[in-house]
Formats: structure tokens, C-alpha cells, sequence
């Protein structure tokens, strides 16, 4: 809701996880705290979601990086 006197910045009107808006950037990074996504990952790689989800905390989100860490893990 919105009211005369609040005026509603631009940025505000869209939610962070607006699914629509996809583009390179969300693609080259892991959403560590979507479900779907953490599974995807370790389905891929052969590991755990436990273990993909320890990956993505001390790797962070970066796809490139991660895949790297998941290959080293598997040896």
C-alpha cells in the first residue's frame, strides 16, 4: 500500500527474488539459500546437499569457483 505522503522509491517496487528478471549474472552464481538450487548443485556433482551447502559458505556464490571446489572434493 502506499500512501501520499511515503513515496515509494523505484528500487523498492521489486522484490529481490523476482524470478522473471533473469540475466549472465544470475546464472554465473549459486543461490545458496534457494533450496532448489543447493540441490541442483550436489545432484551435479555427486556430493551432498550438506556438503554443497558447506562449499557455498566457505567458497561463496561464485558457479565457476564452486564447480572447481565440488571437482577437488570428489578426489
Amino acid at each position: 500500500m502506499e500512501f501520499a505522503d511515503s513515496p515509494v522509491r523505484e528500487e523498492e517496487k521489486t522484490m529481490a527474488d523476482d524470478k522473471s528478471k533473469r540475466g549472465e549474472a544470475d546464472r554465473r552464481q549459486v543461490a545458496g539459500g534457494e533450496g532448489y538450487e543447493v540441490n541442483y548443485f550436489a545432484r551435479k556433482h555427486g556430493i551432498s546437499r550438506d556438503q554443497a551447502e558447506d562449499l557455498i559458505r566457505r567458497v561463496g556464490n561464485d558457479r565457476a569457483k564452486l564447480d572447481a571446489a565440488a571437482e577437488k572434493l570428489k578426489k
